[in-house]
């Protein structure tokens, strides 16, 4: 019997292990197969996306090709999900895992071989009809040089109106940058920069036109329209005849006669001509820097010293920057809401009385101006449509602005001034730009959020010398500095961090995308049927929307509005299976840990944000073990949930590089100084079921349990931390609640960039592993370390035990009692921009305390902020020696006198770099001799405006010895 069952088992392990010989040999088989056909359709991906590129100038001549551009696009956008599926389920993995996922492969390997066989369609479709049929390059020139001739005809049309309404003030600014008496020295090249349809052209034909100013100061004069693409040998036969005469063009291809002309043949001799002359040239929409260069080398001599002037107009910063210096930049700006109001009352022939008097006539005039962005091109164009129709009809067409972009042939001219700088785009930046339309009209963008989202849709990619990330904000800068986008907030370094998208731009930007089937944004239709395959899904609507779709070739889903769908439905469809990012940030409603539950079977996610704001949060409080699955994921943003902990499983996702967790502090229904109660309520659960069943409840109670009702916004995290090799942003960490072990391992994170940390009642053992671990982070920039917490007696005096800090940071927020003095380490930063401490106590009792700088500290220190601290006259030394300081700032519960804060005052009016002092209006405390009053900042004139993106409560001090201090009893003395 023994030896019956002995000779079974064999036979089953025989039989077994032949099954899987076989079905090795077979998977062997099937791998070398795909890989081969994998190889082909890698390559006709990149001859598609190289040949949609060309397509994209020529479809706009041929609307067969355009047909046909759209199968290959969708079919190049099915390639790219069939790759990524392939290295998901194949690709750099065990044959023993491949052999688990035999099912995937084999619906991975049909799947490649329909593509390769429909590829080799697509090819025998273009042979039958001869798509391809012309030359491209005389069709690019052709549709580019027509672009050019309608948008610069439209332009010259609208010179004497623009000129009533606006351009008065920047022509004369114009002029005198161009210093017009200076007669002698180089030519001085000046730059007009703004983005198309702003009226640069008519700005420069203003000045060019200016007879008392130019031709009474320069010999010769020349105006010259550079398209995208111009020929040179035409460029210098009009640059002769405008500069010379025709006589000199006649002359000198006489001259030549006999051989064919070349470039040099005519330069030369232009440069001979004009090297004693003082001439004034108008180079007119230039795109290039490389164009730029040829220009400048060809045609201008560089021995002239007579003080000729140039005018450039460009919409790209960057060459403005490689023709002139800085100081010789005009950046035109929107006309003012009042020029423009009067502008499109002009060209509607329509008056101020009319608009005062006509019902809702106000109204429906300032949401065209605003739509219009003050652009003169804008309002003109719209403006002339509006002219044909009757009042009554102007909020209907306003509506309708996006769709007449579109087919309306009286806003075409504006459509092409949109299309032209897209068109120009190189082709790694269309699709970033085209991304933008995911977003609503008016939203104001992080510049975070949208480079880690173009990352995890692959738009950008590393390059030498530089990661993704610092490649992904180069895209952005380009995009910034083309006028494609405008900045919204720059911070005190000069660095956009968030920009806005013109409403008209995205209005194009919105047409294109959706034609391309890029993006398709939902609005409040409570059902639609979308027949494309789009790949991008953005709820724009307040209600709540059911799509009819293909959801399996969808690669990112935004939510601006309701929950898609119904209350009941997931906002994270298992059909969802090639998307990459989900963006719940702008939503309006909670996710649920259902929704979050389901996530991990979404294999191909790299960005998932649930970030929420401080009014509103979501009602997660556990990330699931399933999200070990992502291997992919890049960026983990669960800002403002009920999150308390991070389980395990989030250290093995080896690609993650932002992880964001930030608790919500507070709690609306379990206080904690209500323990007891909310003790006795949780044993009576039967009694209140109905209360306990909601969704915020119980994720609420159950961040209570967890965190033993600590009102702290940082979270617990697992060991294994440190085998995060690749994050770069780590926030927020409740150190308390890590174990020593963890926070020694935060020290192997050597690519981490920013970190934020909470260490309220840390002991002394861990705050010195913490210190050790700070220090081995030598590519941290930014450090944010908050030991307050509620009780307002956290200490960071654990920091002088720190020996030598990153050599890196360029930031520092300390919220906390730092003891005597400074941690010495700070002095050695030379890299350190800006400085918040918060409840330092840099002052206390008779044993003064001094934040001082040094000679030679922090020679690039920009920003000093303060707040829930004192400040004296000794408070602050050294500030004279911080030359490049541009603000102190002021802010909630700053304990000081009246003469404290003139001496600052005073300190900053003689500054060298005209550094200046905010305060936070009517926060600002003064005790003096025991007095308990307040003082406010006020002056004579209204104080500026404060920067974008800075809290409206803060303005500017006036540097003046006149400012009056008014010192008043507050209402209430108590606090």
């Amino acid at each position: 019997m023994a030896e019956t069952v002995v000779s079974m088992a064999r036979s089953m392990l025989g039989g077994a292990i032949s099954m899987a010989t076989s079905a090795a040999a077979a998977e062997l088989g099937l791998l070398v197969g795909v890989r081969k056909d994998i190889w082909f359709i890698k390559d006709e991906l990149q001859t598609m996306q190289a040949f949609l590129e060309v397509a994209e100038a020529m479809k706009k001549k041929d609307v067969l090709l355009k047909v046909w551009a759209k199968q290959v696009r969708d079919l190049s956008y099915n390639i790219e999900d069939c790759l990524g599926e392939f290295m998901v389920h194949v690709g750099n993995q065990s044959l023993t895992r491949r052999l688990m996922k035999l099912k995937d492969r084999h619906r991975i390997a049909l799947q490649i071989r329909d593509l390769k066989s429909r590829v080799e369609e697509v090819s025998i479709r273009n042979t039958r009809y001869s798509l391809i049929k012309t030359d491209v390059s005389d069709i690019i020139e052709d549709e580019v040089n027509s672009y050019t001739e309608d948008v610069r005809n439209h332009s010259a049309s609208n010179i004497d109106e623009a000129d009533l309404v606006g351009f008065s003030k920047p022509k004369e600014e114009l002029i005198e940058l161009m210093d017009l008496n200076t007669r002698v020295g180089h030519a001085k090249v000046v730059c007009v920069v703004g983005m198309g349809g702003l009226g640069k052209t008519t700005l420069a034909r203003k000045a060019y036109d200016s007879k008392e100013d130019i031709v009474n100061n320069f010999s010769c004069c020349a105006w010259i329209t550079i398209s995208q693409s111009f020929c040179k040998i035409e460029m210098l036969k009009d640059m002769i005849i405008q500069l010379l005469g025709d006589e000199a063009l006649k002359r000198r291809l006489r001259e030549v006669e006999g051989k064919t002309v070349k470039v040099d043949d005519l330069a030369s001799y232009l440069r001979e001509k004009l090297k004693d002359k003082r001439y004034f040239v108008v180079l007119d929409d230039l795109w290039t820097i490389n164009a730029w260069r040829l220009i400048k080398d060809i045609v201008f001599p560089s021995s002239n010293n007579k003080g000729s002037r140039i005018i450039v107009t460009t919409r790209n910063t960057d060459l403005a920057k490689e023709c002139t210096y800085e100081q010789l930049i005009y950046h035109l700006k929107p006309l003012y809401i009042h020029d423009a109001t009067n502008l499109l009352l002009r060209k509607t022939r329509k008056t101020q009385e009319s608009v005062e008097n006509g019902e809702n006539m106000k109204s429906i005039v300032s949401k065209i101006v605003n739509k219009c962005g003050c652009l003169p091109l804008a309002i003109l164009t719209i403006g002339g449509m509006l002219a044909t129709k009757e009042v009554t009809e102007w909020e209907s067409i306003y509506k309708q602005i996006p769709s007449e972009l579109e087919s309306n042939p009286g806003l075409e001219a504006m459509r092409r001034m949109v299309t032209l700088s897209y068109n120009h785009l190189p082709s790694h930046l269309k699709s970033c730009f085209l991304y933008l339309s995911i977003f609503p009209e008016d939203s104001v963008i992080r510049r975070s959020r949208l480079v880690e989202r173009w990352i995890s849709e692959g738009f950008v990619r590393g390059m030498s010398g530089m990661n993704v990330e610092e490649v992904g904000k180069s895209y952005f800068t380009e995009l910034i500095n083309r006028n494609m986008i405008q900045p919204s907030w720059v911070n005190i370094e000069g660095i956009v961090k968030s920009c806005t998208v013109h409403d008209i731009m995205r209005d194009v930007m919105v047409s294109i995308a959706r034609e391309e089937n890029f993006v398709c944004s939902v609005g409040d239709k409570v059902t639609s049927a979308v027949d494309d395959n789009f790949r991008h899904i953005a709820f724009h609507g307040s209600k709540c929307q059911k799509i009819v779709m293909d959801w399996s070739h969808v690669r990112s889903v935004t939510v601006f509005g309701k929950r898609p769908l119904d209350s009941s439905s997931s906002v994270c469809s298992p059909n969802m299976r090639m998307l990459r990012s989900l963006d719940l940030e702008g939503a309006q409603f909670g996710i649920t840990q259902s929704d979050m539950n389901k996530i991990g079977s979404l294999c191909h996610l790299k960005y998932v944000n649930v970030k929420y704001s401080v009014r509103r949060y979501s009602n997660i409080y556990e990330v699931p073990r399933s999200i070990g699955k992502l291997q992919g994921l890049q960026t983990l943003d669960l800002g403002y949930t009920h999150i308390t902990t991070l389980p395990a499983e989030i250290t093995k996702l080896q690609s993650l590089r932002n992880l964001r967790c930030r608790k919500k502090n507070w709690y609306a229904h379990f206080e904690s100084r209500e323990r007891k109660k909310c003790l006795v309520n949780i044993l009576c659960l039967p009694m209140v079921f109905k209360h306990f069943s909601r969704a915020d409840v119980l994720s609420e109670l159950h961040m209570a349990f967890s965190c033993r009702w600590t009102k702290k916004q940082g979270v617990q995290l697992p060991r294994g931390i440190g085998n995060l090799k690749e994050l770069q942003v780590l926030e927020v960490v409740d150190i308390k609640r890590c174990s020593s072990k963890v926070v020694k391992e935060l020290g192997e994170l050597v690519l981490l960039r920013k970190l934020s940390l909470e260490t309220e009642r840390v002991t002394e053992k861990k705050c010195i592993i913490l210190g050790e671990a700070i220090e081995k982070l030598a590519s941290l920039c930014s450090l944010h370390v908050d030991a307050s917490g509620r009780s307002g007696n956290g200490t960071l005096e654990w920091l002088h035990s720190i020996s030598s800090a990153p050599p890196l940071l360029r930031t520092l927020f300390f919220n906390g009692r730092l003891g005597g003095h400074m941690p010495n380490w700070i002095g050695s930063l030379v890299c350190l921009v800006k400085i918040h401490l918060w409840e330092s106590h840099l002052t206390a009792g008779v044993n003064l305390k001094k934040l001082i700088f040094e000679m030679g500290t922090s020679p690039h220190m920009e920003m000093i902020d303060l707040s829930y601290c004192r400040l004296e006259s000794a408070g602050i030394v050294g500030i004279k020696h911080l030359r490049k300081l541009k603000e102190i700032s002021l802010g909630i519960r700053v304990i000081a006198t009246m003469l404290d804060l003139l001496q600052l005052q005073g300190e900053l009016n003689t500054h060298p770099n005209n550094a200046v002092l905010q305060l936070q209006d009517g926060l600002i405390d003064h005790l003096s001799q025991g007095s308990d009053v307040q003082v406010q900042a006020t002056a004579e004139t209204s104080l500026p405006e404060p920067a974008a993106g800075e809290s409206s409560s803060l303005a500017a001090m006036p540097k003046t010895n006149d400012m009056n201090l008014v010192i008043y009893k507050p209402e209430c003395s108590k606090r």
